[in-house]
């Protein structure tokens, strides 16, 4: 238990920071799933429309650094490398 006020700030702090940290992973997760099912129905205008939310939500969540650049990057990569499987196959 938090003994001083600035450490009871920090804890309060903290579980400021977790919530909002815990939102942006939950967007970025939830955009990449909205990708991956309009990757699966096929609908272009509505991948093109997921991939660039996605990708804007992974790069402020990186910039905010709720995620780390290089875990941004991968997601990413995984993106456009999944859009590239669609190209290719259509």
């Amino acid at each position: 238990m938090a003994n001083t006020a600035s450490a009871r700030k920090r804890v309060r702090q903290q579980k400021k920071r977790a919530l909002r940290n815990n939102k942006v992973k939950s967007q970025i997760r939830y955009s990449i799933k909205k990708f991956m099912e309009a990757v699966n129905a096929a609908d272009s205008e509505n991948i093109q429309t997921c991939l660039r939310n996605a990708i804007k939500i992974i790069d402020k969540a990186a910039s905010k650094g709720v995620i780390h650049k290089n875990t941004a990057a991968r997601k990413k990569s995984s993106l456009y490398k999944r859009l590239a499987q669609l190209n290719t196959a259509s």
